[in-house]
């Protein structure tokens, strides 16, 4: 099945929820329509971008198509490099704007509460000077004194919590914020960024894009204009009929093994730790992990009920065992334990039935047994607070 994100306007528009990230912003150089955005595969997280209105309106012929994993990884990666030198200054004046901000609220707060404070004053001395035979008047004007009294009660309220909120807000030094800038890619590329935020700050600093295919190359042309008028040529090269950049067979039974015990998220960062790209060469993500394991018809990972996961993770099982982690990663290295270990700085995986097994059950007796270090209290040991009852 295939679902098409067909733009209704000449603009881009707001940032929706799907995945690709330049939809709405790609234009096609044949016809001058925009291109609509298709996801495909199995959950329907893979995009790919397709001039079809002519099709769609007249009955034309499609202009050009072609994946949009690629592309967009093409158009991160220019943006960043455009984003990086500014980052360091744009965290400052976001950080010198905050200060602002919350001095300006507190002067406006400090004037109200001023102004509250004078009627309720006036109130009072309209109140005091009244004549007390003249009930009616006197019981008006003590009811305006109350009024101004919770005004200014209120007030106060809302400048103390302005204070402790402003107290609590901590304002990261130099040195932190030029860390932030400096790790901007690490940030955009992590699996719990925003997707529809990262297309906001895509649709400021890019204006459009226009798209043709160089059929004489087999590249894709991207020529990007950004919003301070500066325009950008990429060109990459589209995969032809026949071709496959297959993904290392290493890295799918890695995926394999650590589809066990972990979302396609949480793979994706696994394998970018680990410095593995894709056969394209690209950065993975949760989009490329899933797309894989729907080819390789691997299973998805799931939480099994009552904690009863055949598959474990190295926290998981030294707690079924009542062990410390490194008590079971030693036993692993040494194979005294049976585990899997795919990538040198990813996770362990221990199999439920395994670690059932006497060899692992052996592991919590010698720590039960060391003298050192007792299970339960020595029976001389002295109570230090001797029961009252």
């Amino acid at each position: 099945m295939v679902s098409d994100n067909v733009p209704q306007s000449r603009h881009h528009g707001a940032a929706k929820h799907g995945s690709a990230l330049l939809a709405g912003l790609l234009r096609c150089r044949r016809c001058g329509r925009k291109l609509t955005v298709r996801y495909t595969g199995k959950k329907h997280d893979v995009p790919r971008y397709s001039c079809w209105r002519g099709l769609l309106d007249n009955g034309e012929a499609r202009c050009i198509a072609f994946g949009g994993l690629r592309v967009d990884d093409a158009i991160e990666h220019a943006l960043l490099q455009v984003v990086s030198p500014g980052a360091i200054a744009a965290a400052e004046a976001a950080a010198r704007q905050a200060v602002r901000q919350r001095d300006q609220v507190r002067d406006a707060l400090s004037r109200d509460l001023e102004a509250a404070q004078y009627a309720t004053d006036r109130a009072f001395r309209q109140y005091d000077a009244s004549d007390p035979e003249n009930r009616l008047v006197t019981a008006e004007l003590e009811a305006r004194w109350n009024r101004m009294l919770q005004r200014v009660q209120e007030i106060e309220q809302k400048l103390a919590h302005h204070d402790t909120t402003s107290s609590n807000a901590t304002t990261l030094p130099v040195e932190d914020l030029a860390a932030l800038g400096t790790n901007l890619e690490r940030v955009w590329f992590a699996p719990g960024t925003d997707a529809k935020l990262k297309k906001r700050i895509v649709r400021t600093v890019i204006r459009e894009v226009v798209a043709d295919l160089d059929d004489d190359a087999s590249e894709i042309v991207l020529l990007i204009h950004w919003a301070g008028g500066a325009h950008t040529e990429i060109r990459l090269p589209k995969r032809q009929r026949g071709q496959r950049n297959a993904t290392p067979p290493d890295i799918v039974e890695a995926v394999r093994q650590l589809a066990r015990i972990a979302s396609d998220d949480v793979i994706a960062g696994v394998l970018n730790r680990n410095g593995l790209a894709t056969g394209n060469g690209n950065r993975w993500t949760k989009e490329r992990v899933t797309a894989l394991r729907s080819y390789r018809k691997i299973p998805v990972f799931k939480v099994e009920p009552n904690d009863l996961d055949p598959w474990l993770n190295l926290s998981n099982a030294a707690k079924l065992l009542e062990v410390a982690p490194r008590t079971l990663r030693l036993a692993a290295e040494a194979g005294e334990t049976k585990a899997e270990h795919p990538l040198t700085d990813g996770p362990w995986i221990f199999e439920r039935t395994e670690l059932s097994k006497p060899a692992a059950q052996q592991l919590n007796k010698p720590a039960r047994q060391n003298p050192k270090h007792p299970a339960v209290s020595h029976p001389d040991q002295q109570n230090l607070f001797p029961s009252t009852t």
